[in-house]
């Protein structure tokens, strides 16, 4: 039976998007095991909404209680994500694949309410990577790949509010810089019941951010380069046909998200610690297939994302885990492939705090995200 795989790199890029901590593709590798010649472009968009308000309490400075009664409104912005792919088969053997996108992002931004605990916080980041990964088949079964992973990344920060007591107002500019990592990985196939079982470990990249902070917009003084990784994670992908048409698939995935940390020189001095500190994430998710025609099957899948740590979260990704529901579908005319679908994400509830003291709750959040790939086999 020839193996299909309906989970469809375009939905995953989309619905990774608010798995735990900065995650944004899941970093899917569906594309090395195309058949034959290959090359893909797909777009995705995510609508969030992340919605929280302050907490009753006593912030830094303040004898007595004190509630804003601040609404944030939706903190989290929405975003577009655009991957593409190719595949060339060198030899029976020996394939080559590149393939580019966003990994990592954020994009936080609570409303300036005036005497809040958090308004006026922010956070930006993106980070583009392209990868050159080679295949090499060592028999029918058997095959192991592996390749370099070049990114490019920026990011700014800023803190505002009465949580943050004398820190209220600083800012840190993270210029753009390069940075370079691998992947690799090896793959158990049976091509007759459709089964494939795969492993890939990403390694993290360190970027040494030219470093710009300031205070109320007044510069801090010289601040040297700030060290930060772009976490490392493992997949482990899976796939068997189970009956005819219809094939059993799923995923573990784990980012070691607690590598991410920002910890500008000047801030570290002044405070003793670092701006951005995220628990690590696994994220499961196994779902169904199902070929109606010889052009069109489709598939549904569930997701369930598990953050370490408890629900006191950073004011920078005010969410703690999140459940999922994806519905995909591919049609086939001739030699080009028409993928799409759509992931209702539900949220889970957090506090976001500083100084481990929750300042803002947020709860009842969702986020839907869409996606289309084309693919042409050539």
């Amino acid at each position: 039976m020839k193996a299909f795989y309906t989970g469809l790199a375009c939905l995953g890029m989309a619905g990774a998007a608010q798995a735990g901590g900065i995650d944004r593709s899941g970093q899917d590798v569906a594309l090395i095991f195309e058949d034959g010649n290959y090359a893909e472009i797909g777009v995705a968009r995510t609508w969030t909404s992340v919605k929280g308000n302050d907490l009753a309490q006593s912030p830094p400075g303040f004898p007595f209680p004190y509630d804003s009664g601040a609404d944030y409104g939706d903190v989290a912005g929405d975003f577009d994500l655009l991957r593409f792919g190719l595949k060339y088969d060198v030899s029976d053997r020996v394939s080559v694949i590149l393939t580019g996108g966003e990994d990592y992002g954020v994009d936080v931004r609570y409303a300036n309410e005036p005497n809040s605990l958090l308004g006026g916080t922010f956070a930006e980041a993106d980070s583009y990577t392209l990868s050159l990964i080679g295949r090499y088949h060592i028999d029918t079964n058997f095959s192991f790949h592996g390749g370099l992973r070049y990114q490019r990344a920026d990011g700014s920060i800023g803190l505002s509010g009465l949580a943050y007591g004398p820190y209220s107002g600083y800012e840190v500019n993270l210029s753009s810089d390069d940075g370079y990592g691998y992947l690799i990985g090896g793959a158990y196939e049976r091509p007759e019941i459709a089964l494939r079982v795969a492993l890939t470990y990403f390694s993290e990249i360190e970027h040494e951010f030219g470093t710009k902070e300031t205070m109320d917009g007044a510069s801090l003084g010289s601040s040297d380069k700030t060290k930060v990784k772009t976490p490392r994670a493992v997949n482990l992908d899976f796939q068997t046909g189970v009956a005819p048409s219809w094939m059993v698939f799923g995923q573990l995935r784990w980012v070691d998200h607690s590598q991410f940390t920002v910890e500008p020189e000047i801030f570290k001095e002044m405070t003793g610690g670092g701006l951005v500190s995220l628990d690590d994430s696994m994220t499961y998710t196994l779902g169904v297939g199902h070929r109606f025609t010889d052009s069109f099957a489709a598939s549904l899948a569930y997701i369930y994302d598990e953050v370490d740590g408890d629900s006191l979260v950073s004011p920078l990704a005010p969410t703690h885990g999140s459940q999922a529901v994806r519905l995909g579908g591919k049609y086939t005319v001739g030699k080009v492939d028409i993928s799409g679908g759509v992931r209702y994400t539900w949220l889970g509830d957090a506090k976001a705090q500083t100084a481990q003291v929750a300042r803002a709750d947020f709860s009842g959040n969702e986020a839907v995200s869409v996606g289309i790939k084309i693919g042409y086999r050539f």
